[in-house]
């Protein structure tokens, strides 16, 4: 306890979350002054030493940036590092990309829905603890990411960091004889994640609804992973409706190579990472702006097991903006990646080559995709004989990190009106709110310092 009422707490590091981060709340007479994301981890420097090498190098040396991910930076620099080369990679060699991105997509979704954020519903401390009381359901996420890991082992070479993506397309193809036991794999775990979807539909969700504009990729007739024009979909409020409306609204499209002027980053004091804004407003990236803006391309399937969750029906308008339901979106997510991964494979044709020529040439490439987080966007220039002179990483965390600020603004400010919380209470509530978006902040295990200041007559 401080001087004149103030009261600070301070939290030790926590799981569950990718990363290090600092929390920090001041209430005063009651009200939410302030709320604070502090990213404190050093910077990494990516876009610095990518400059000097050559255009080769970005898709392996991005992997690095994340080892929950690796396929999202790999693919991004790919895209941009063609188009400023004016490639197009297509057929079965975009197909065998789109597969190794849903290989990603299973894991890294399973690992958040069943280590990470299940817990929190069913007030568990850690997945450890989870296992104790409900082992099938752990079980059952590990093997779905067993399978998704199978992919990656597969098309990547290994499950973490894959070394078989390169420009223009892969090393070596697989065989159609190397895939039939994966989609026998796969066709088992599409019941798991089915029944996943049906386990997590069941958890109790405050009513929560954020009032952001949403940015995902689109690609009409898919659900757009791999690739798609940047779609935003304006916040409610924006149309007169309340915070947390499930009624679709009007997209805007720009493309991937108008993303900088749209999407504008700048440095703030408590964070080692850039904020971004979407034409001068908060934006969300992530499950919650992919089902909106494209979930009636999910596949009969994952849509059926939408409807049946409670997310009503994406061909009728209908979106989720409760961030505390995002790991339902994440578990139909899922569902929808084995079951167009089995898609892919059982139209699968190796092509006559592993890879397209990629021959330097100066220029600027820009390139985008659907990491599990949310849109991430690569940008290279490139001089005559290869050389990267220039790049940029913007990643989906560093875009939702004002969105997430203003969620635990809004979180805590309900919870201070209904009662008088403790500091823990407090605590545990403002992970959850983080744990909703997924974020990941550098791979790492530990998360939250938290620091609640309080003055006035806060109760």
């Amino acid at each position: 306890m401080t001087h004149h009422g103030s009261r600070v707490l301070h939290v030790g590091s926590l799981a569950r979350v990718e990363g290090e981060t600092a929390l920090y709340l001041r209430l005063d007479s009651g009200e939410v002054a302030e709320a604070r994301l502090a990213i404190y981890e050093p910077p990494r420097f990516f876009e610095a030493f990518l400059c000097g090498r050559s255009y080769a190098e970005p898709p392996d040396i991005t992997s690095r940036v994340c080892g929950i991910c690796p396929v999202a930076y790999q693919l991004s620099a790919c895209r941009a590092v063609e188009d400023a080369c004016d490639i197009v990679v297509d057929g079965q060699l975009a197909a065998l990309r789109r597969l190794l991105y849903c290989g990603e997509w299973i894991e890294s979704q399973t690992l958040h829905i069943h280590l990470l954020h299940a817990p929190d519903f069913l007030g568990c401390d850690s997945a450890i603890d989870l296992a104790r009381t409900r082992r099938a359901d752990v079980e059952r996420g590990l093997r779905l990411k067993q399978a998704g890991n199978a992919i990656m082992e597969l098309l990547g070479g290994r499950a973490i960091h894959p070394i078989n993506v390169r420009l223009g397309g892969f090393h070596r193809l697989p065989t159609t004889t190397e895939l039939r036991p994966l989609a026998e794999r796969l066709r088992r775990a599409r019941d798991d994640a089915q029944e996943t979807v049906r386990w997590v539909a069941g958890f109790e969700f405050p009513d929560a609804g954020c009032d952001n504009d949403l940015l995902a990729l689109a690609e009409p007739g898919t659900y757009a992973i791999e690739s798609g024009t940047p779609t935003v979909m304006p916040a409610p409020t924006t149309a007169g409706l309340p915070p947390g409306s499930d009624r679709a609204l009007p997209t805007r499209t720009f493309g991937v190579h108008a993303f900088g002027g749209h999407v504008v980053e700048s440095q703030v004091p408590h964070s080692t990472a850039l904020h971004s804004l979407l034409d001068g407003r908060r934006h969300l990236t992530g499950s919650l702006a992919r089902y909106a803006v494209s979930g009636r391309w999910l596949s009969p399937i994952a849509l059926q097991a939408a409807q049946d969750a409670g997310l009503g029906d994406p061909r009728q308008g209908t979106v989720c903006r409760n961030p505390f339901r995002s790991i339902v979106v994440r578990a139909v997510e899922v569902l929808y990646a084995v079951d167009e991964a089995l898609r892919i494979i059982e139209a699968y044709e190796p092509a006559p080559r592993p890879y397209l020529d990629v021959p330097a040439r100066a220029g600027t490439g820009h390139g985008a995709t659907e990491a599990p987080r949310g849109l991430l966007y690569h940008r290279y220039a490139l001089d005559a004989d290869g050389t990267v002179t220039d790049a940029a990483l913007v990643p989906p965390t560093a875009q939702n990190q004002g969105a997430i600020e203003e969620d635990l603004r809004r979180i805590v400010q309900e919870r201070l009106r209904d009662g008088d919380p403790t500091d823990a209470e407090l605590t545990a509530l403002c992970e959850r709110a983080i744990r909703n978006h997924d974020p990941c902040i550098s791979c790492s295990a530990h998360f939250l310092d938290l620091a609640v200041e309080r003055t006035g007559n806060s109760f």
